[in-house]
């Protein structure tokens, strides 16, 4: 039976309005409009066309029903400088990527969430308590996306086109989930993720909207990050930006990010923070983070993905079983793992014992 639902889903996707989608296909907005409340299905030859206009297979819009993303779970990073169309396009990647995760679930034993639910906790305060809990101390983070895959929280990449779309995350049931967009620095990508971490640790099943709730993730984010203890300890002697770019690699944070740390530690002085953020400007450090850091890939993706392998299949195989395009399979674990295209028209398991995921921090 045809689905509306996922006809309006691949609409957002591809940031169609419905009389955008009509005219590609030949039809009306007025037939759009029907489709998509289920008043009526569209023809076959007009779900065809529909098809190919949204590049999704027409096997997709015949499935049960979608695991939405409801827009007041969401939490974006940078949700002021977002169209309406670019939050929708986010948002049902977020849903393809749900349908993924529960494929995942089905063949692999994945980690389960240890998140603490700390809503009403003082941001700091909150990233003083996960990093004792997780027993991090006050040592760097030598890479994000483990450990929050070791933690249970199931990581994604966004690849969209837009910088105004760089991250968010949402509770989906008791899962979290963390979105983050490839086309930014590691050392942006990494606040990003401690950015989100705050509001699934901060907001749980809220409506964390609004600059307060963000202000809060990225007080939490800089102190989970860069403990204010470890960074007064060594904060002397960072007069200056290369003396920021030397120093920065502690803690594996852009320059921008350790010099508002030096002011909000109370290292340095509003003027000096003023004076190094113009000199930041005028290196092209906003945009070009200086001596980056490797990109962070997943153990969960690198680890299915050689199990896939091994059987002849991979992000092919995950299209093709879930009727998703395999580039928006591609994009959700892109710069994650490495993929393979290889098709496999056989089973992907054998057995019925899920593979288990161990994830060393």
């Amino acid at each position: 039976m045809f689905n509306s639902d996922r006809l309006t889903l691949a609409r957002q996707r591809r940031s169609l309005t419905k009389k955008q989608l009509a005219e590609h296909a030949g039809t009306t907005p007025r037939a759009i409009t029907a489709f998509e409340s289920g008043e009526y299905p569209p023809a076959e030859d007009t779900l065809l066309h529909l098809a190919r206009v949204l590049d999704f297979p027409e096997h997709f819009f015949y499935k049960d029903a979608v695991d939405i993303i409801e827009e007041d779970t969401v939490s974006f990073r940078s949700l002021k400088r977002m169209t309406a169309a670019q939050k929708k396009a986010a948002i049902s990647a977020g849903a393809l990527a749900v349908e993924i995760n529960d494929w995942l679930n089905h063949r692999f034993k994945l980690p389960e969430p240890e998140i603490p639910d700390l809503r009403g906790e003082a941001p700091e305060e909150a990233a003083k308590i996960v990093r004792s809990e997780w027993g991090l101390g006050h040592y760097s983070i030598k890479n994000m996306v483990h450990l929050m895959e070791a933690k249970g929280v199931r990581v994604f990449s966004l690849f969209e086109n837009a910088r105004e779309v760089d991250a968010f995350s949402a509770w989906k049931g008791s899962t979290p989930f963390i979105f983050s967009n490839q086309i930014k620095t590691v050392a942006h990508r990494r606040f990003d993720i401690a950015h989100e971490l705050g509001h699934l640790v901060l907001h749980k099943h809220g409506a964390p909207a609004g600059p307060e709730a963000e202000k809060e993730a990225d007080m939490f984010a800089a102190e989970f990050l860069m403990p204010a203890d470890t960074v007064k300890n060594v904060a002397t002697g960072l007069e200056t930006v290369e003396r920021l770019v030397q120093m920065k690699e502690k803690w594996k944070v852009s320059v921008a990010a350790l010099a508002r740390r030096l002011r909000d530690t109370g290292m340095a002085s509003e003027w000096h923070y003023r004076t190094l953020c113009i000199r930041i400007s005028q290196l092209g450090y906003r945009t070009r983070e200086p001596n980056d850091y490797a990109p962070e890939r997943s153990m969960v993706w690198e680890k299915v993905m050689a199990s896939l392998r091994s059987t002849g299949g991979g992000v092919y195989q995950i299209s093709e079983e879930l009727h998703l395009p395999t580039s928006e399979v591609e994009k959700l674990v892109w710069g994650l793992t490495t993929m393979a295209l290889t098709p496999n028209k056989g089973p992907i398991f054998q057995s019925d014992k899920k593979p288990v995921l161990r994830l060393v921090k």
